[in-house]
């Protein structure tokens, strides 16, 4: 591929119409934004300037990413701190084709601060409306338990979820994947279904196959949430494949936290290739270097996708969503119809 044709297929995959379904709310916190809270809620950071917090961004692992992450969401203390991260978020996609966006947030990092609930629920929320509204992007909120705290706690945490039941879509579970398998959380995946919630869990990130056969047939998930590790097991990309269960793959996060060495090595051609559901997200974009244009952006470079390899995974997107069939087929429409217009473009 020439580096002019290049350019313009990233640029393509920037462009087009989007959902976004492996989001962390809290990952959105860019420096600046960190430092303005800092000061509005007087909350003391252990950085000098933003240019200090983003030398600090280059991590060993999936928990030396954690630790700077915790620490960063000190300064998340009122209502109206979650609706300024959420909405800067909201603005940041709605420019790189995001139309629908499914976004984890994870109360017992706050809640374990002494942040209400409600606080925390409410501001996300609020902004979430006003995306709709004035953003036209339609969205969803997960809530995720962390699998490094105690079954117990996580049940808590959905009791103190179920009173804004109507502002939930689903239950997730992140942070430290290694050690804390899915089966840990059992009952309280059972007990959120019971209450209408979906299901979804990170697995196969740095942890096995095992984990990612744990989530969909103990925690009975909808969609797997990094699983890249999947294509370790033939039986278990086999099932993927065939019963079109999705992977929110992303591939910047996954650069940053070592688990590829680089983008060229990345397995999501691969796992594209081999039939899979697999879509591209951003994780924590503050840390990781980019949000989803930038991903799809630099997918499309270091691996080689065509423009209709990066029409697809812009289609899993929308049918890897919750949402519901008819807004599905409105997205897919739209998105038909705009990459029908730029292939003729080409053309011409």
């Amino acid at each position: 591929m020439t580096q002019a044709l290049a350019i313009d297929v990233a640029s393509f995959a920037a462009r087009l119409p989007k959902a976004e379904l492996h989001l962390h709310i809290e990952g959105t916190l860019e420096p600046e934004l960190m430092f303005e809270l800092a000061r509005r809620n007087g909350v003391s950071l252990p950085y000098a300037s933003v240019e200090d917090v983003r030398r600090a961004y280059v991590f060993s692992d999936l928990q030396s990413f954690l630790n700077i992450y915790y620490a960063g969401c000190r300064v998340l203390l009122k209502e109206q701190d979650f609706y300024d991260l959420t909405w800067g978020y909201l603005e940041r996609a709605a420019a790189q084709g995001v139309r629908h966006a499914e976004i984890f947030f994870d109360p017992q990092t706050h809640t374990d601060r002494g942040v209400a609930f409600e606080t925390v629920v409410t501001g996300i929320h609020r902004a979430l409306e006003d995306g709709r509204a004035r953003l036209n992007i339609t969205s969803g909120l997960i809530l995720c338990f962390l699998r490094h705290l105690s079954a117990e706690a996580a049940m808590r945490t959905l009791g103190e979820a179920l009173p804004f039941r109507d502002r939930i879509l689903a239950v997730g579970l992140d942070s430290s994947e290694v050690g804390h398998s899915p089966a840990k959380f059992k009952n309280v995946y059972d007990h959120a279904r019971e209450a209408g919630l979906l299901a979804v869990a990170h697995a196969g990130e740095e942890g096995p196959p095992a984990y990612v056969w744990e989530a969909l047939d103990v925690l009975k998930v909808r969609r797997i949430d990094h699983g890249v590790r999947s294509i370790e097991d033939e039986r278990l990309v086999e099932r993927l494949v065939e019963e079109q269960i999705p992977l929110t793959v992303c591939p910047l996060s996954n650069v940053k936290l070592r688990v590829f060495p680089n983008l060229k090595s990345h397995n999501l051609r691969r796992l594209l290739d081999r039939g899979l559901l697999v879509t591209v997200n951003s994780d924590d974009p503050a840390y990781f270097g980019g949000y989803v244009g930038e991903n799809f952006r630099a997918s499309a470079a270091a691996l080689d996708l065509s423009r209709e390899q990066l029409i697809q995974l812009a289609r899993n997107s929308f049918v890897a969503s919750f949402l519901p069939n008819d807004a599905k087929h409105a997205y897919l429409d739209d998105l038909d119809r705009i990459a029908g217009q730029a292939s003729l473009k080409t053309i011409s």
